[in-house]
């Protein structure tokens, strides 16, 4: 399946191109890779062109998917420093299967860095928002230096076997708006969103008002939360991004986070800001950007706000 709004990889040179992955757990994931800069003519920071080896792998917040406005509007500003992988998760968009709010979209994610490696790129940043933002935190310690040790904190979750690691994992890490802990249900938004997912009558709110296809069953087991997460992702340089106004969850969950993160994580907690992707203005996702790029070049040098243009 094509969408008029990415021409097919043959029709032009350096197109974008729609490819439907598949992973471990057999699930179709629809993904579209853009090269950096060139779909949207995007002007370049004087001195700083975009970076051919660089792709930033978007995991979208619960309830999008690759072709809504407010992802592509992301991967426009991201496509100033370098390439973009978007993708809709399990249950969202033309994927196939049925969403589990986190729990298995991490299986999504590994299939979008291997597919982004497969082209050739050799650093990869995972930018994810909200439900995404727990994600690609999962992600990250799921297929780090902690999985190659076999420590008991990631031993029983759902991974990738030891051949396919490499592949999967990434240099850098972008969190925006993710919750801490799961189960909250401290803002009316998130009782609303738990009705959504654990009620019939809400699931299907949830497939035919929201296109989103919702899984009936329960967590078992319960995944690490994001805050168990967190310190298993060093040495890859982690930024968590959250606003004082998040109506989702309050400050205390980037705070969490930045905590269990140590001296290889940095917070950015951004005054009046909202939730996850429409709340992200393009001034923000700059410097999103030019954070990412640096800290994917410098590894686990680590990267902090200070050394990095704030416009």
């Amino acid at each position: 399946m094509r969408s008029p709004s990415f021409p097919n990889s043959e029709t032009a040179s350096r197109a974008p191109v729609r490819r439907f992955l598949r992973t471990l757990d057999g699930v179709p994931i629809d993904a579209v890779h853009e090269p950096a800069a060139l779909v949207y003519d995007a002007a370049q920071d004087a001195g700083r062109p975009p970076s051919r080896d660089l792709v930033f792998v978007v995991a979208h917040g619960f309830t999008g998917d690759l072709e809504r406005p407010h992802v592509r509007r992301v991967a426009r500003a991201l496509a100033r420093y370098g390439a973009v992988v978007t993708f809709s998760f399990r249950g969202h968009g033309a994927s196939g299967g049925r969403s589990t709010v986190g729990d298995r979209e991490v299986l999504d994610l590994a299939a979008a860095v291997a597919w982004a490696r497969e082209l050739g790129h050799t650093r990869v940043v995972t930018v994810g928002f909200s439900m995404g933002g727990s994600v690609v935190l999962r992600h990250a310690a799921l297929h780090g230096p902690a999985a190659h040790e076999g420590r008991t904190e990631v031993r029983t979750e759902v991974r990738t076997d030891a051949v396919r690691m490499d592949a999967v994992r990434t240099d850098a890490v972008v969190s925006v708006s993710a919750p801490a802990r799961w189960y909250y249900r401290g803002t009316a938004p998130m009782r609303r969103l738990h009705w959504l997912v654990t009620r019939p009558l809400g699931r299907a709110v949830g497939r035919y008002g929201l296109r989103t296809r919702i899984h009936h069953r329960e967590w078992d087991p319960v995944p690490s939360s994001p805050v168990e997460s967190v310190p298993l992702i060093a040495p890859a340089p982690l930024l968590i991004v959250h606003g004082d106004r998040d109506g989702y969850f309050p400050v205390d969950h980037p705070r969490m986070l930045a905590a269990a993160a140590g001296d290889h994580g940095e917070l950015w907690l951004e005054p009046g800001m909202g939730h996850a992707e429409h709340a992200t203005d393009d001034g923000l996702l700059r410097r999103i950007g030019a954070w990412a790029a640096a800290a994917a070049a410098e590894g686990s040098g680590g990267i902090r706000t200070r050394d990095l243009p704030i416009a």
